[in-house]
């Protein structure tokens, strides 16, 4: 096989990539658009054909002020959404009217052991402009061996008007196959927003 090279920090003599250089693509599963909707819930799609999942969610607005935007999974195709999860959590801020600033961990809003939905980012503004948008990953939600572990990162206008960007981790504590995901507000309906479902090849 002849070798191709980069001249000049450009690619675009490459013609071919091996077949055995893969992984990494985002293939588009299913995407929900919420309207005055109480959750927007993915109950198909989650399986083994990836170790991992990732979540996309596009200017989340709530029905409500000052809320949280939150998820849980389920073992039973979305008919329960109960699992145990322990998480962690820490956030940077910062005021838009530049007086005040924060970095640090969050000891509201982590779980240990608990089956409550996970919030994601919290304080969620309603007014016109304010909405959360920002990602959720999740690790071979499959495996009948291990727990689940996800990650998280979003930034949402707050309802005080300040920007916040929130970091979330943890795992679904269980060895059962987590099948389905649901995401809803603390209180009140999604208003508006979209959530896109991807696999990872």
């Amino acid at each position: 096989m002849a070798l191709n090279f980069c001249n000049n920090n450009s690619l675009s003599a490459i013609t071919t990539i091996p077949a055995s250089i893969s992984g990494g693509g985002l293939n588009l599963i299913s995407t929900q658009t919420a309207s005055s909707s109480s959750s927007l819930s993915f109950t198909t799609g989650i399986d083994s054909t990836y170790k991992e999942y990732v979540f996309k969610f596009y200017n989340i607005h709530p029905a409500s002020d000052a809320v949280s935007f939150q998820f849980n999974g389920s073992t039973d195709g979305g008919s329960n959404y109960n699992v145990t999860k322990t998480t962690t959590v820490f956030e940077a801020y910062h005021l838009e009217n530049d007086t005040q600033t924060g970095l640090g961990y969050d000891t509201n809003n982590d779980l240990a052991q608990s089956t409550a939905y996970k919030n994601l980012a919290v304080s969620i503004g309603n007014d016109n402009d304010q909405t959360c948008s920002g990602y959720l990953h999740i690790f071979e939600p499959s495996s009948d061996t291990f727990v689940k572990h996800f990650i998280s990162t979003n930034n949402n206008a707050v309802s005080s008007d300040y920007s916040i960007a929130r970091y979330n981790a943890g795992y679904f504590n269980t060895t059962s196959a987590i099948n389905a995901i649901d995401f809803k507000m603390s209180s009140g309906n999604i208003d508006s927003g979209v959530i896109k479902l991807y696999g990872v090849s």
